[in-house]
């Protein structure tokens, strides 16, 4: 039975940090997705394994942008590196805005000096995606050094045919509307030393099992290995063992079911395991 953990909050930016009983050197920072909560309860999960877990929450407190747009990917480096000075393995753990802020970051601090060992991402991106401001306004979802990441913008005049609306089919034309762009916004996922995917074949958000499969041909390019884990009748939120079913969000299809979301989860627990430096048979 894992060890309760200790846990620390702080309010610039707002977020926690788990502190694990029996510490096995690897930190972790949890990125959560289109919501930009703190994650407590997957930090919660990983620091009873022994990992010194972090979740912050990246847009909508003070001082940081309202929305998923123009956020500073130097708030998840200065994580990574408050990680790295007490951990000797540092891996981000994002899941959908929060796998593509992991990605990012995974693939920028690599030129920091204090590089991400691994990134597992849930639901992933290959590409930077335009976030939608006020008055409609398009930017990137990225900053650095103050400036937007290349972004993919949205096709106009598309309109859901759902509800409450699914929007993969968005996703799909917009990334094909503009080939220059969405290769100008692909994110540099080679200079990230390891990279694990959770993708659900059923994902209505956006086409996880698609931006997976351009990641791993993306990495295969340049001669690295990617572990991918997927299941065909899984939605956007996969589940780990010993997680409650998130219900809570924007109403939208996600498609899956908690039964297939669950199974995703547990077939990836032992990929995640893995890039946390842990047993396999760490109790879920």
């Amino acid at each position: 039975m894992p060890e309760l953990p200790r846990v620390v909050r702080w309010v610039d930016p707002e977020g926690v940090r788990v502190l694990p009983r029996r510490p096995v050197g690897t930190g972790a920072l949890v990125l959560a997705g289109s919501s930009g909560r703190v994650d407590e309860g997957r930090a919660r999960l990983l620091a009873g394994r022994g990992v010194l877990a972090e979740s912050v929450r990246w847009f909508g407190g003070p001082g940081q942008p309202a929305g998923p747009w123009d956020v500073p990917v130097e708030t998840f480096v200065r994580r990574v590196e408050a990680l790295a000075a007490e951990c000797d393995r540092v891996v981000l753990v994002g899941t959908s805005f929060g796998a593509e802020a992991a990605l990012v970051t995974g693939a920028l601090a690599a030129g920091t000096g204090v590089p991400v060992d691994a990134v597992v991402a849930f639901a992933p991106s290959d590409v930077v995606w335009a976030g939608v401001a006020p008055g409609g306004r398009e930017t990137s979802h990225w900053t650095w050094g103050g400036r937007p990441l290349p972004f993919v913008p949205f096709v106009p005049g598309w309109a859901p045919v759902d509800d409450p609306p699914a929007f993969r089919d968005l996703y799909l034309r917009s990334r094909e509307a503009d080939a220059a762009r969405t290769t100008a916004a692909g994110i540099a996922v080679e200079r990230i030393a390891e990279v694990v995917l959770v993708a659900g074949g059923d994902d209505q958000v956006w086409p996880a099992v698609r931006h997976a499969e351009e990641i791993i041909r993306r990495r295969e390019a340049h001669g690295l290995a990617t572990t991918l884990v997927t299941d065909p009748e899984a939605g956007h939120r996969a589940t780990l063992p010993g997680e409650p079913r998130v219900s809570a969000g924007m109403a939208m299809r996600r498609g899956g079911s908690e039964a297939a979301d669950r199974r995703l989860g547990e077939a990836a627990w032992a990929a995640l395991c893995r890039a946390l430096r842990l047993p396999d048979d760490a109790a879920p």
